[in-house]
């Protein structure tokens, strides 16, 4: 077993050769890489069988079991991700802009890798595969650390993506994980700003916080996803309910899952009840404000608490609202900067809405869970980001490149 410093070294190495791969050998990589998980299959979903069972004698909650668990359906999703990045144009040696100066020299920004990605994250064995794919769709080098409740399911599908890798010629340590169990090792892989360029933890806030404050080297990150639904005046009775229960109720444990409904006062009378018996067809406790109380009995007070929160469970805030404006600085001050989605009829208010909301995903009409990968046409993603430098939303290929400064001369020199 490679110590952590061997593997940074390694992936540093292997690094500057990925950068100068061909766009051709990038994407057979990752279609035999979908076809070696294939090969597989059967192993990888025996493993993870015993990986759940372990982790639901251990006590784990549902929550981090469920995200734990591959079934056909997942593993279908998997490999499909893997073929979608494949399919993405190329994100390297793009041209961003360029120029001739007067004296003839010309002047180039082309896109690049950004050298080794560190990849920290919780449960999620999806993770493994997106963010080798995305990595390898962008010729960096990728550190995997999964937790150590996936760590077996985790090392086998290392295993067949590093094949999948080798069988068209990439480098042996492309993609490479980290084994050791416990915290030490996550702990050496934050000192490793020599070798590695960026961190990107997925997971619980105390997770992502302890990286982010245990390390020199960048980190792309979100802490919270606290995502709301403004229900306009003009809404649509029909679409709002059917978005405020698809964005709570598709996927409760995400991070794109909504948390706090905004209704707009000149609405809620009508709205409400509606909206009450939806949600308690699904299970979903609700809390509001005192006006929203007073126009629906039998709910628990929201709290100054509760405009914080990601719950992350079947819980829902509501609030009532005096128009768009109050909407708009209550989602700013409470909000997390992740996805925040409005229901409307008005062009005016849509675009007021997408201009004065500060999150990195604002969506108009559409349910907060449509926000990420998949749905943007990114395929693989490696997580969101809810910074402002250097990627902000789902971060795929483009967002894992920087760029670089090319001039071309003909013995040039400065005056």
């Amino acid at each position: 077993m490679d110590s952590v410093l061997k593997i940074a070294q390694q992936s540093r190495s292997t690094s500057r050769q990925l950068a100068s791969t061909s766009e051709a050998t990038r994407n057979l990589a990752l279609t035999k890489m979908a076809e070696a998980l294939g090969a597989a299959k059967h192993e990888i979903l025996a493993c993870n069988q015993e990986d759940v069972f372990q982790a639901q004698q251990a006590g784990l909650p549902a929550a981090m079991i469920k995200r734990l668990t591959i079934d056909q359906k997942v593993f279908q999703y998997m490999q499909s991700r893997l073929k979608k990045v494949a399919q993405r144009p190329d994100p390297l040696n793009r041209v961003l802009e360029g120029h001739t100066n007067p004296k003839g020299l010309r002047v180039y920004k082309k896109s690049t890798p950004l050298g080794v990605i560190g990849i920290i994250y919780e449960s999620r064995p999806n993770v493994t595969t997106d963010a080798a794919g995305v990595c390898i769709k962008s010729g960096n080098a990728v550190i995997l650390r999964g937790g150590s409740e996936s760590i077996n399911t985790n090392a086998l599908l290392t295993d067949a993506m590093v094949q999948g890798c080798l069988e068209v010629g990439l480098p042996e340590h492309a993609v490479q994980m980290i084994h050791t169990p416990g915290h030490e090792a996550v702990g050496e892989l934050l000192n490793m700003e020599e070798y590695v360029d960026v961190l990107i933890p997925r997971g619980g806030k105390s997770l992502i916080e302890r990286i982010a404050k245990g390390t020199r080297i960048p980190v792309i990150k979100h802490y919270d996803g606290i995502c709301h639904l403004y229900i306009a005046a003009d809404a649509d009775p029909k679409t709002a309910v059917e978005l405020a229960l698809n964005s709570k109720c598709q996927s409760i444990q995400v991070c794109n899952a909504l948390e706090t409904l905004l209704i707009d006062q000149q609405c809620a009378e009508n709205m409400l009840p509606q909206i009450k018996a939806a949600f308690n067809e699904q299970g979903i406790e609700l809390r509001g404000c005192p006006l929203t109380q007073n126009l629906i009995s039998d709910i628990q007070s929201a709290t100054e608490d509760d405009w914080h929160s990601e719950y992350l469970a079947p819980i829902l805030s509501i609030k009532i609202v005096n128009g768009i404006d109050e909407a708009i600085t209550h989602i700013n001050q409470y909000g997390s900067g992740h996805t925040d989605s409005i229901v409307t009829q008005s062009l005016k208010k849509a675009r007021q809405f997408e201009q004065q909301v500060d999150s990195a995903s604002v969506l108009i009409n559409a349910s907060t869970r449509l926000s990420g990968g998949g749905d943007y046409g990114l395929g693989s993603v490696v997580g969101i980001s809810t910074d402002k430098l250097h990627a902000r939303g789902p971060v795929g290929p483009d967002e894992l490149t920087t760029y670089k400064w090319v001039a071309y001369g003909d013995g040039h020199l400065r005056d």
